[in-house]
């Protein structure tokens, strides 16, 4: 095959003659082509590292620093108070002999003129870290900024003028602080009264007391030496012990899915949105290498975000262990690897150093959709090993994938950019039924087939045979809002930048001598851990109950008419419905991020609180308590303000646990707050670029966002998106096997609270109080 004598640079035989050497220029062009591009990725890697490296300052100012020296001496004044002189006395002998006595001088001046220039880059990033270390913006009340913040603003605007890189402030963000152990436990305690009688709050009392004044200290200094010594004190233990040393399978349990437009395909050819979807990753992954995507930043504010979790975006797989998983990143892959009807391939994306556009890419992934091949033997379901419990999989891969064939197929699937699954089933909204369509949607995007995804991937994206798509995060290396923020950009790149065709290909031509998709190859013995692993994973897919449901009645305008909070709204919206539901409350979870502080990720929002357990009582009492939700929502909105900055319940405690296990001692305390169950776990999937989005002349380019499955097996698991002004979509995931809960009943609940609790506002439109407490996004919009 002409492609395959592509891949060889040269051949040799010999001969009686001699040896007979023959070289492939176009293989070698090919890979001079290549080095190219990596030695350009170098350059810019490095070129990036300084200008990052410097910031706030530029390196240009550099030369402003030496000419400002050297003008200042040339007009006879030492702007050094003898610092010249005396580098120019320590000059290494070499420079002394080959420098006359003004090139000395030259030298000596160029020597301070850069130390001065690096002291003055410190202090300014000494200055920038104090002032994102302040968070008293988020508590003022709206309208009522104090002259603190607005001289904090200004400031910080002065600091953050230049334009940053994607890691410019990485070095200037604060280190997450550990809070005082007295504070978190009467926060604690605090959270869990409306869910205690009162002989069991006063036991719990009485263990916190005791911890507080026997072990607690002890592990708090700990704690804090840590604190000192690391970057951040939370996020390596939570990845590892969370995540990473869990035995349980990570389908279901901790990967999450993001979905596709609601009411829109743009194309219905498989292997087109193929093609847009890679290529728009891929352009995407291009941004992240150059640094040219925006920080984040607090919506509406110049505060940053921390950015470390795009690190390991692309190019990243978690490998089973017997103990704990590993996470392994490669600095880049020029292919992704694909899934198909149970055979595996590696598409090579790159060619002499070139992205292949998106018709190219189509035009690829067609002659995989095209290949007749069989799968081989005991490779159809090889996927499944990801899918089912860990430690059989860590055995299988040393048994049979440290070598050999197997290892390097297994290589080109982990060493990918990504994972592509082109699935021959139908998804979406549209046919007959379409709310039971969105269940299915999102069930498959969950779990799939079980086999037809590789989890450990950090994400797999799934192509529908009807055009629609999806994707799958692995949740170890990063959070929802960074996995959503890459989703929206891929999703308005191939709608509204690529596009397609009028018969729905994608644009571009197409270079017919593109070597084939390459197979991978396998050599699976008979009796392996696939069906048992299998058998796992397809009893814990079927056990799952999903519930997408669009919300249209309101949105987050008429709820910000009312001077409310949108999540405060919808959270205690969620109690309302659970007490409906279940006759009680529980505790229940929140997702809030700690990225205002370096490698921050989450922290817990205990939304269930004794205010908006007492306005749920009362609404369900038939009284009119306006004033009670407002004291709710307001609870909430501190909550979330403290958890943001690091004054949150949950992470300090976990540490705390891990501090005792580390010294071999138990805590009675600790580990009934650890056992606790999260029955009712919720997260906000917030939209990060609205720009992107013209949703005033494409309002059906509409947001599906994402859903996780349950965390307690007799539970709930609620994930929402406000897209827009006028609608929020819910996705309800819950167990089968628990006979107490059902997602499609809890989603009626949902969506009846939340009409109930804007009815009982509603009057009270017109003559809200004009010194009402808004949203903190709110006050920093008004802010910065």
């Amino acid at each position: 095959m002409a492609e395959a004598h592509q891949a060889v640079a040269f051949q040799f035989t010999i001969t009686p003659e001699g040896i007979d050497l023959q070289l492939s220029y176009q293989a070698l062009n090919q890979i001079y082509l290549s080095g190219v591009r990596s030695w350009k990725k170098r350059v810019s890697r490095m070129r990036n590292s300084v200008i990052k490296g410097v910031y706030p300052a530029s390196p240009s100012s550099w030369l402003f620093v030496v000419i400002a020296i050297l003008a200042t001496m040339y007009m006879r004044s030492d702007p050094s108070m003898g610092l010249i002189a005396k580098i120019q006395q320590h000059l290494p002998l070499s420079v002394i002999l080959m420098s006359h006595y003004g090139g000395q001088t030259m030298v000596s001046a160029l020597v301070f003129s850069t130390l001065l220039w690096l002291s003055l880059i410190l202090t300014l990033r000494f200055c920038l870290k104090l002032l994102l270390s302040y968070h008293r913006w988020m508590f003022e009340q709206h309208g009522r900024v104090s002259t603190t913040t607005k001289v904090w603003v200004t400031l910080l605007r002065l600091l953050s003028g230049r334009k940053p890189l994607l890691y410019s402030y990485q070095t200037s963000l604060p280190h997450l602080p550990v809070p005082a152990i007295k504070d978190t436990l009467t926060r604690y305690l605090e959270s869990v009264r409306p869910l205690l009688t009162g002989p069991e709050f006063e036991r719990m009392s009485e263990l916190a007391n005791q911890f507080e004044s026997t072990l607690g200290n002890r592990l708090q200094r700990y704690l804090k030496l840590k604190a000192l010594w690391a970057t951040n004190y939370v996020s390596d233990w939570w990845e590892e012990y969370i995540y990473l040393r869990s035995r349980s399978p990570i389908m279901v349990n901790s990967n999450y899915y993001g979905m596709d437009f609601l009411y829109v395909t743009p194309t219905a050819v498989q292997a087109a949105r193929a093609g847009n979807t890679i290529t728009a990753l891929l352009l995407y992954r291009r941004k992240v290498n150059r640094e040219e995507l925006k920080p984040t930043r607090v919506p509406g504010t110049v505060i940053p975000l921390c950015a470390a979790q795009c690190e390991r975006m692309f190019n990243t797989t978690r490998t089973p262990g017997d103990e704990t998983d590993v996470l392994q990143h490669w600095q880049d892959s020029e292919f992704v690897a694909v899934y198909h009807r149970g055979r595996f391939f590696r598409l090579w994306v790159y060619r002499a150093g070139r992205l292949l556009c998106p018709r190219e890419i189509e035009f690829q992934i067609q002659r995989i959709l095209d290949d007749p091949s069989p799968p081989q033997p005991g490779e159809d379901k090889l996927g499944a090993l990801t899918a089912g419990d860990r430690i059989p999989w860590s055995q299988m891969r040393k048994q049979y994938f440290s070598s050999g064939v197997n290892k390097r197929s297994l290589d080109a699937i982990e060493r990918a950019a990504f994972f592509v699954t082109l699935d021959d089933e139908e998804q979406g909204m549209k046919g007959d039924d379409p709310a039971g369509n969105l269940d299915r949607y999102a069930k498959s995007l969950l779990h799939g087939k079980c086999y037809d995804r590789w989890f450990d991937k950090s994400f797999s994206i799934v192509i529908y045979k009807n055009g629609k798509n999806g994707l799958n995060a692995e949740h170890s290396w990063a959070d929802a809002p960074t996995v959503a923020h890459l989703w929206e950009y891929t999703l308005a790149t191939d709608a509204f930048q690529l596009g397609y065709t009028e018969d729905g290909h994608c644009k571009g031509e197409v270079d017919r001598s593109l070597p084939h998709p390459q197979r991978l190859l396998w050599d699976i013995p008979t009796e392996t851990q696939v069906t048992s692993s299998l058998a796992v994973a397809t009893a814990l897919a079927d056990n799952v109950d999903c519930h997408v449901f669009p919300f249209r009645e309101f949105g987050k305008g008429r709820i910000k008419k009312l001077r409310i909070s949108p999540d405060a709204f919808i959270q205690i919206s969620l109690q309302l419905a659970y007490y409906r539901d279940r006759g009680g409350f529980c505790l229940t979870y929140e997702a809030s991020m700690t990225r205002l502080f370096r490698e921050g990720r989450t922290e817990t929002v205990r939304s269930c609180s004794n205010e908006s357990c007492a306005f749920v009582k009362a609404l369900e009492g038939g009284e009119q308590c306006r004033r009670l939700f407002r004291l709710a929502a307001e609870k909430h909105q501190n909550l979330y303000r403290l958890a943001m900055t690091g004054a949150g319940i949950d992470r300090h405690l976990f540490c705390l646990y891990v501090v005792s296990k580390y010294l071999g001692v138990d805590s009675p305390f600790l580990k009934e707050v650890l056992s606790e169950p999260w029955r009712l776990s919720t997260s906000q999937t917030p939209i990060q670029q609205m720009e992107l989005f013209d949703l005033k002349n494409h309002p059906d380019f509409i947001s599906l966002g994402g859903g996780f499955g349950p965390v307690a097996d007799d539970g709930y698991g609620v994930s929402y998106i406000i897209v827009g002004e006028d609608m929020i979509n819910f996705h309800v995931s819950s167990k089968y096997s628990c006979s107490d809960t059902d997602s499609h009943r809890f989603g009626v609940q949902i969506s009846q609270a939340l009409q109930d609790i804007l009815a009982l506002l509603t009057p009270e439109t017109k003559t809200a109080s004009s010194n009402s407490k808004g949203p903190a996004q709110t006050q920093s919009k008004k802010l910065l």
